[in-house]
């Protein structure tokens, strides 16, 4: 490769792939109305602004950093995100250029050089998306986008199917234009033959790209201090640290839609160092990075860094789909104060028992720190328990009796997640999202209570799930009462249509399809969910009215099972 150079000239006669050390697609699309521009689209806009210009210069695609494998055949360093998009852009457009006419001679020969000769493919991505990446984006044998196991390769569909689309109606004279500037735009490339060389360049060659993460930047620094401080064994670190990062990457690449990968970065460092105090990961690892003998931290840290991703990997998606006080824990979501907790159950060995009863009180107080919304700081009232637990003390006794003392004492210190504030957070509006899961969980209690044999239904079974208000929020035209509703005076408008007494979960479709028509005929509709037919149950067949005293009775009910239950 030469040092100044043109992406055509980059990539004919050359195959460049993504190590599998390295992260996964990560651009965005913007597929709605975002308030933000995501990558993508920049992509596409900036060169829309370039052939639209007057200017006589190439377009500039920045600088590539490659680890030199063979002579025709690179690993891409840094670089991969705009490659990536580059290689999604031009398939996308060879492919609608082709469905107007035949490629000229020249035309094959680009795509032969930019794309694909034969059976070789230009650019590669990273192993597991690869086969997605050749068969949606490059051969266009594949149609179909479902069950795809990353979160990258969504990226790589929204991407090719985003510029597909806004192809469709451009003709042939735009489309040779976009040829011509991405396969001439100019770029630089540093080949290299000893990887640890560039690790001082990568942090700063990023061109309208997202961002390197924490763990991108850590990872880097890892690798460049391997490289001032391994001495003989300089080589086999950095191919144990790639090999790491290899896993933490496929983990990413599974989890990312649920948890950001910085996110767990500060996770690691609380177990790491064993306390949820713990924060500000880059600053604490830089200085110990400056400590005289590096190596050791090196090593022990990213061992631990991988075992997190691989703990939460199982957690979110083997056990979240197998174990109910899993999944009903990541449903509740906001987890981020016990996730070290969850980290060090599947790192300790817990059996899955001990691990659930775990998950049930770790609920229960994340839950109770959102419905009651104190400012009191829930980490130092957990981070001596969290401490205590240990590989030599693995007990989650006292970690269950503090929750539970919490739940039930009246001391000021502790009483702010008691059952007291509990109950008084539940009396009015609650956020519709929170209020949907406390409602889930309710169906799950009466349906436990009246059907034998009862098997606990996910979250993610109830079609769309949606916050139905029985007596709607604007009253049905004409006389509330005489369609089956109270008074809608001042009382009732701030104590009864916003409460756990008055919400109801229904499917989206089933939502929309009743709107605010009269008690009556919503009643008639209530047959799916256990909720729903005791809301026929509590009210007459012949003269159905949803009274006041029926909101109250109900609330009641729920917020007794709460205070039982949660």
């Amino acid at each position: 490769m030469k040092t100044s150079t043109t992406i055509k000239k980059m990539l004919a006669n050359n195959q460049i792939v993504v190590p599998a050390y390295q992260r996964a697609y990560s651009w965005d699309t913007e597929l709605g109305k975002e308030k933000s521009p995501k990558q993508v689209n920049t992509f596409l806009s900036d060169l829309e602004d370039y052939i639209q210009s007057t200017t006589t210069s190439p377009y500039y695609f920045g600088h590539f950093l490659f680890e030199e494998k063979s002579d025709d055949k690179y690993a891409v360093i840094d670089g991969q995100q705009r490659l990536t998009t580059i290689a999604i852009f031009l398939s996308a457009l060879f492919r609608r250029l082709k469905r107007i006419r035949p490629l000229s001679e020249t035309e094959q020969v680009a795509f032969e050089d930019l794309i694909k000769r034969k059976s070789t493919y230009r650019f590669e991505t990273v192993d597991y998306d690869n086969p997605f990446f050749k068969d949606y984006v490059i051969d266009q044998e594949r149609i179909a986008k479902t069950g795809l196991a990353t979160e990258s390769a969504k990226r790589i569909a929204a991407a090719f199917d985003f510029f597909g689309s806004q192809f469709e109606n451009k003709d042939e004279a735009y489309l040779l234009k976009m040829l011509d500037a991405v396969q001439n735009a100019s770029c630089t490339t540093h080949p290299i033959k000893n990887e640890s060389e560039a690790i001082q360049m990568f942090i700063f060659q990023n061109n309208r790209g997202k961002r390197p993460s924490h763990l991108e930047i850590i990872k880097a620094q890892f690798m460049f201090y391997i490289h001032l401080h391994g001495g003989q064994e300089k080589e086999a670190l950095i191919k144990e640290i790639k090999e790491r990062f290899e896993k933490i990457y496929q983990s990413i690449s599974s989890i990312e839609y649920r948890m950001r990968e910085d996110d767990v970065l500060v996770y690691t460092q609380r177990v790491y160092f064993n306390s949820l105090l713990e924060g500000k990961a880059v600053e604490k690892i830089n200085k110990l990075l400056s400590e005289p003998q590096p190596i050791p931290f090196i090593k022990s840290f990213t061992l631990s860094l991988a075992e997190t991703f691989e703990h939460l990997t199982t957690f979110l998606r083997e056990d979240e789909r197998k174990h109910f006080d899993v999944h009903s824990l990541v449903t509740l979501g906001g987890i981020a104060v016990v996730v070290p907790f969850i980290i060090k159950a599947y790192k300790f060995g817990l059996p899955v028992g001990e691990r659930n009863a775990l998950f049930q009180r770790l609920e229960s107080v994340v839950l109770r720190h959102r419905l009651v919304g104190t400012r009191a700081n829930i980490t130092n009232r957990l981070n001596d328990v969290y401490k205590d637990f240990t590989s030599d003390s693995p007990s989650i006794q006292p970690i269950v009796e503090r929750i539970d003392f919490m739940k039930t004492t009246d001391d000021w210190w502790w009483a702010y997640w008691g059952n007291a504030e509990l109950a008084r957070s539940v009396q009015g509006f609650i956020h519709h999202t929170t209020a949907k899961y406390l409602l889930w969980k309710y169906e799950n209690h009466l349906k436990s209570q009246h059907q034998a044999g009862y098997k606990w239904e996910r979250f993610d079974q109830i079609p769309n799930a949606d916050l139905e208000h029985i007596a709607p929020r604007t009253p049905t035209k004409g006389d509330a009462v005489a369609a089956g509703y109270p008074t809608y005076d001042e009382a009732f408008q701030h104590q009864h249509i916003d409460s756990l007494g008055n919400y109801l979960l229904i499917s989206a479709s089933h939502n929309r399809s009743i709107g605010n028509i009269p008690f009556a005929e919503k009643r008639a509709t209530y047959n799916f969910l256990a909720q729903q037919r005791e809301i026929q149950q509590m009210t007459d067949a012949h003269h159905p009215c949803w009274t006041k005293a029926l909101i109250q009775q109900r609330k009641e009910k729920i917020i007794q099972y709460v205070l039982t239950h949660l």
